[in-house]
């Protein structure tokens, strides 16, 4: 099969695809090459392009964006060292890459959404209604914590809240909807606790702090962006595998970027 066979046939799972405006477009190679190798990543770092050479992999599937910024636009990178290495190996190893962020949200159900609640074995906790809104038996925000942590393999978390609060209506909005996305969202579901990738520090977090000096009983968990919808990306193997026989899917983990000192 070609690149653009194997977008082709994804794309016919989704509603309404193609759109007509995406950032879910080939940011190198081209839809006639011959795919012998498929990698599912968050990140297209330099470690995961090396590692897809080592398996021979030259089609590599990518969450978020490849060149530092949301549309991929390169324009003001052509005399970057680093943009100009990582961009020479892709081309070099003749590596397609292609952006599936707005179609796998679009999935129905949505596929990083489906990942993070297989992970956290929260499927039968989801509103059917909302499936951002989960109710969890009641535990703790530390319990709550522990229990995500384990599960995703998170070192830590950043948190806005009392540990020994109660918690059972959880709102799950992974990666970085934004800070107006994120309090509306609040406001439309009154949960005890938000899990969400990633923050402006001073839009969630100064609302979650405000929120809870009136009374409000509601706290906010930090998780990170990339551990926040990793295995909405690692679910996408088993999921497409079937439908490319002959051709092996793996998935690459990206990592977290930070390191905590």
């Amino acid at each position: 099969m070609t690149v653009g066979q194997v977008m082709d046939l994804i794309l016919k799972t989704i509603p309404n695809a193609p759109f007509p405006k995406t950032v879910d477009t080939l940011k190198t190679g081209n839809r006639d090459q011959k795919v012998t190798g498929i990698v599912s990543t968050m990140f297209t770092t330099t470690e995961v392009v090396e590692k897809a050479i080592a398996a021979g992999a030259n089609f590599i599937i990518a969450h978020e964006p490849t060149f530092y910024n949301h549309l991929d636009e390169t324009d003001w990178l052509q005399k970057d060292d680093v943009f100009r290495h990582k961009h020479d190996l892709l081309t070099k190893h003749g590596i397609a890459v292609w952006r599936f962020h707005d179609y796998w949200h679009s999935h129905r159900p949505d596929g990083i959404r489906t990942g993070m609640l297989a992970a956290l074995g929260w499927e039968k906790y989801a509103d059917p209604a909302d499936p951002r809104l989960l109710t969890v038996p009641a535990t703790t925000l530390q319990q709550l914590i522990d229990h995500t942590k384990a599960k995703l393999d998170i070192k830590l978390v950043r948190v806005v809240g009392d540990p020994a609060q109660s918690c059972q209506r959880v709102l799950l909005m992974p990666g970085s909807s934004g800070g107006r996305s994120q309090i509306q969202a609040i406001e439309q579901t009154r949960p005890d606790v938000i899990l969400c990738g990633e923050v402006s520090e001073w839009e969630t977090p100064e609302y979650v702090r405000d929120a809870r000096q009136q009374g409000h009983k509601l706290s906010l968990v930090v998780l990170g962006h990339v551990m926040s919808e990793a295995a909405g990306m690692q679910w996408l193997v088993p999921w497409l595998q079937p439908k490319v026989p002959g051709i092996k899917v793996t998935y690459i983990p990206s990592q977290n970027p930070f390191t905590y000192v």
